[in-house]
């Protein structure tokens, strides 16, 4: 046996078996300290057959611990070994769940966070483990948690509140306001900018595309529809104007005439205030990523997805169009978090308003 307390993380090896302790409080400086011995791990034992992370102590975890599982997940796919979950206490159970990420893992109850020899050998999971099977969204089979199992994360064990945002009646109170304005407003243009649209280009009236919004869960957000009907199949054919994770072309020649001045006045995302309705999004927030964006962030961006996302925030108020750096993007967002406060979000409600008639600002 070979334990190792020089990395972040506590790390007992044993024969071709391996237990990782995950810290108390798994935040960005943990998950990024994990995520280094995690490789480190793989890197220096090619022979192992399977990797159990233990979640008994772990008291904390927001979306930079989720961050860094996806990761872990990422290269134990790569690499081909066996990649578990152990010990997961309820509230760790509700944020994996929040981001579907409970589908996808092996996860075990009851196991000793000291690996006796004979566990790290099994590379069989336990028997609270569950044996039916299904695919993940790239084709690779994980093992769900057992319904037994998943009716002990009681209601009212939530996941962790990441940001006081998350869980501010006010700010939803806010928010319920503010998107039944919008809806009204809504139903006053949408005869309107429905014939317009389909006058413009044939297709449907409302564009649906599935974005991620706290600690990675999905959801889909809508819009009216400003490009041609096949614009995520020719989205490979733009070319990216923005740097890092986040799409954005200048002269996008899928966004039809109609699109474009919707674009430009903000319109197209009127049907978003039904999503804050929902409780999906907030009127202030970050912008809500796609999934594929996601999939590129590094472990400290994460951070981003702390909170719901916005139909507004610091980087529309600051100049999208010229803000392309997907780093100078999460920098404001990480300024939002910072200075939230509910008088925050109404001066940002504000300017987002005197920015929409600002003849010069918009999407474009």
């Amino acid at each position: 046996m070979v334990e190792s307390n020089g990395n972040p993380s506590q790390v007992t090896i044993l024969d071709h078996a391996c237990s990782i302790q995950i810290p108390p409080v798994f935040t960005v400086k943990k998950a990024v300290e994990f995520k280094q011995s995690f490789q480190d791990v793989c890197q220096n034992n090619p022979d192992l057959m399977r990797i159990a992370l233990d979640f008994s102590e772990t008291k904390f975890m927001d979306s930079s611990g989720i961050g860094a599982l996806v990761a872990s997940r990422k290269m134990a796919q790569k690499t081909g070994f066996n990649l578990v979950l152990q010990n997961v206490p309820p509230q760790v159970m509700s944020a994996l769940a929040l981001a579907d990420l409970d589908k996808f893992f092996v996860i075990e109850q009851g196991v000793p966070s000291v690996f006796s020899a004979a566990s790290l050998a099994n590379s069989q999971p336990t028997a609270l483990a569950s044996n039916s099977m299904q695919e993940s969204a790239e084709g690779t089979p994980g093992r769900l948690m057992p319904q037994r199992l998943r009716n002990r994360v009681k209601a009212d064990e939530q996941p962790f509140i990441t940001h006081p945002s998350v869980k501010s009646v006010p700010k939803r109170v806010i928010d319920i306001v503010g998107s039944m304005i919008g809806l009204a407003i809504t139903g006053v243009l949408i005869i309107p900018i429905a014939i317009a649209i389909k006058l413009d280009s044939p297709g449907p009236l409302f564009f649906g595309q599935v974005r991620c919004s706290q600690m990675g869960k999905r959801f889909k957000m809508w819009k009216f529809r400003s490009m041609v009907t096949d614009a995520e199949a020719k989205k490979h054919l733009v070319q990216n104007d923005a740097e890092g994770a986040i799409f954005k072309a200048k002269n996008d020649p899928r966004i039809t005439r109609v699109g474009r001045i919707l674009r430009k006045t903000s319109l197209d995302e009127l049907p978003q205030f039904w999503n804050v309705l929902k409780g999906e999004m907030s009127l202030v927030g970050t912008r809500p990523p796609t999934p594929d964006e996601v999939e590129k962030y590094e472990i400290p961006q994460w951070q981003r997805l702390d909170i719901k996302p916005g139909m507004t925030g610091e980087w529309q108020v600051n100049g999208r169009s010229s803000v392309k750096n997907f780093e100078d993007i999460v920098q404001l967002d990480l300024k939002y978090q910072e200075n939230w406060s509910l008088k925050y979000d109404l001066e940002l409600i504000v300017k987002t308003i005197l920015v929409i008639f600002n003849k010069k600002s918009g999407a474009m």
